[in-house]
């Protein structure tokens, strides 16, 4: 992961425990926080904070997480956030709306600490290279884009 940046992770669950719970875990990483209570907090967080990672619940007041994921996927400044969902559904058509939906991943709660830090650590450095490879692929387009004009 890029060094220079803190990462940003917005932890959105309708339970204050498990927000807290979630926030002593990732104490560990060197990472910016915010929390959001139910599903339109989480789109309106995720539009004002930027963050990089979403840890997202399912089942949450105003929308589900199924819906807040499918919401942030669908929107072109949204879409490059990756999304987490954490969970305590855990039957196959769960997972599978939750693919559906777009998610990056998911965990299944209880959630173990080493687990949760390792794939939090697994889609920052994910996120990290996607946001390179924009850069560069930006940087050769402009570059080829110069080079026609000459």
């Amino acid at each position: 992961m890029n060094e220079a940046t803190t990462n940003r992770i917005l932890i959105a669950d309708d339970n204050q425990a498990n927000c807290e719970l979630l926030e002593a875990y990732l104490s560990a990483l060197d990472c910016e926080i915010e929390i959001a209570m139910d599903g339109q907090q989480t789109l309106d967080k995720a539009r004002s904070f930027s963050p990089d990672l979403i840890l997202l619940d399912v089942m949450m007041p105003k929308y589900s997480g199924f819906e807040v994921c499918a919401k942030i996927k669908q929107d072109p400044q949204l879409r490059k956030i990756m999304v987490l969902m954490v969970t305590a559904l855990n039957e196959i058509g769960d997972i599978q709306r939750a693919v559906d939906a777009g998610t990056n991943d998911f965990l299944s709660k209880p959630v173990q600490k080493v687990e949760l830090l390792k794939r939090v650590e697994n889609l920052l450095a994910l996120k990290h290279i996607s946001d390179e490879n924009e850069r560069l692929r930006q940087y050769i387009q402009r570059i080829e884009e110069t080079t026609r004009i000459q």
